[in-house]
């Protein structure tokens, strides 16, 4: 009788641009179908936002005799309840970028630190955090993206610098179940020394992404699990790095 012997892929967990590519190709590679299905359900949750654009011009009343107005009430209610309709739904988009998306996203980025920790991904920490840990995952969006947008406010330089330093608060968040100060305080602490890594590798997944794009649909998707492998590998390597180090600290305390 044959044996199925399942072959697993050696896992190089050490805080570097490439390992964290080579380890997160590996992780995508090993978990393709689970993974492929996650940035699946993110595409379509995003998408929406994505399409929604209000750029007007006269062109987009093309069909409107401007001849024909005089300023009477009905006309005034009818471009007012267009505007109204557009606040509205602009309302509803913010909303739901900043009050929903965000508990699907943080729990997909948790789905690839299990892969990368070599558990069978959850599929369930995609909609997790709406009764386990929403507060803290709001909270600490809202805070991050504050900070990130006060620095890019600021000469934009340091609002990469922000961006880069707060890059695992989303791991901390759904990992570490820590609220969204101590997440970021943590962030700023675990990414310290490791600031062009990440920098590097944010740089490089714009170009990882464009390559996707010429690939069409399928390569945009290949190339999210690729990056956000990366990321989850990344985050992994520097916690382990930093759990080896306080381990020789208290062998020569």
């Amino acid at each position: 009788m044959n044996e199925i012997v399942e072959k697993k892929r050696n896992y190089n967990l050490f805080p570097t641009f490439g390992d964290s590519f080579g380890t997160g190709w590996n992780v995508m590679l090993d978990n393709f179908l689970r993974l492929l299905l996650v940035v699946f359900v993110l595409v379509l949750l995003t998408g929406p936002l994505n399409g929604i654009r209000f750029n007007l011009d006269e062109h987009d009343f093309g069909n409107f005799n401007w001849d024909w107005w005089d300023g009477n009430w009905g006309q005034i209610f009818g471009i007012a309840s267009l505007g109204a309709i557009a606040i509205f739904v602009g309302l509803m988009a913010l909303a739901y970028a900043f009050l929903a998306l965000p508990v699907v996203t943080y729990g997909a980025k948790m789905i690839f630190l299990e892969s990368v920790r070599r558990k069978k991904p959850d599929f369930e920490w995609l909609i997790k955090g709406f009764w386990t840990n929403y507060l803290n995952i709001i909270l600490a969006h809202l805070l991050k993206f504050a900070l990130v947008a006060t620095g890019l406010f600021a000469l934009i330089v340091p609002g990469i610098i922000i961006a880069c330093r707060l890059a695992f608060v989303p791991y901390l968040v759904m990992d570490r179940k820590l609220d969204p100060i101590e997440a970021v305080e943590s962030s700023w602490r675990l990414t310290r020394g490791h600031g062009w890594t990440i920098f590097l590798m944010g740089a490089v997944s714009c170009f990882i992404y464009l390559f996707g794009l010429i690939l069409f649909f399928v390569g945009v998707l290949i190339s999210d699990m690729w990056v956000k492998s990366a990321f989850a590998s990344l985050y992994e390597s520097v916690l382990l790095e930093k759990e080896k180090k306080a381990e020789q600290l208290e062998e020569a305390a």
